[in-house]
């Protein structure tokens, strides 16, 4: 068998990487070793881009007639690490994430600390009324209503198509 077979082979027409065994077998070591290192604040930087991953919450942003309502799920955050800012034409949600584990034995003690911050900003339809919004957070989950305004709420024209 030659050599060149046992590496991924690009596929020439969408230069994309194809299946391989051995590929997938990179994909799984290196993906071990990113869990292995995400609790420690030093990790080698060649293992993924950017250093330590960071928390992103996941979101729902759902466009009504007259709001727009977005949910994000914060686990494991405390409403006072939570500030949101609403403009006329984007929300941003920023916010830290902070764990600490401690355990008390007869022969050992236990401390682990986490902390990470997020940032995460949704673009708006222009004509949000960023004074009227409203944000409330219970068990973890962050709900924002920010209301359209009166010319956002106004129904566009039907323009009728004609065939050429």
């Amino acid at each position: 068998m030659k050599v060149k077979n046992l590496l991924p082979s690009l596929d020439r027409k969408n230069r994309e990487v194809i299946d391989h065994p051995f590929y997938s077998l990179q994909k799984e070591m290196n993906s071990l070793f990113e869990d292995f290192f995400q609790g420690f604040d030093v990790a080698p930087r060649s293992f993924y881009s950017g250093g330590m991953k960071n928390f992103t919450p996941s979101l729902d942003v759902k466009e009504t007639d007259k709001e727009f309502v977005i949910k994000a799920e914060l686990p494991g955050v405390d409403e006072k690490d939570v500030e949101v800012t609403v403009t006329d034409d984007a929300v941003t949600i920023k916010g830290e994430k902070k764990e600490e584990k401690e355990d008390k034995g007869k022969n050992y003690y236990y401390m682990e600390r986490s902390y990470g911050s997020f940032n995460r900003t949704i673009p708006l339809a222009t004509g949000a009324e960023a004074g009227k919004a409203e944000a409330s957070f219970k068990n973890g989950i962050l709900n924002i209503i920010v209301p359209k305004s009166e010319t956002a709420k106004a129904k566009g024209t039907k323009v009728p198509i004609k065939s050429a």
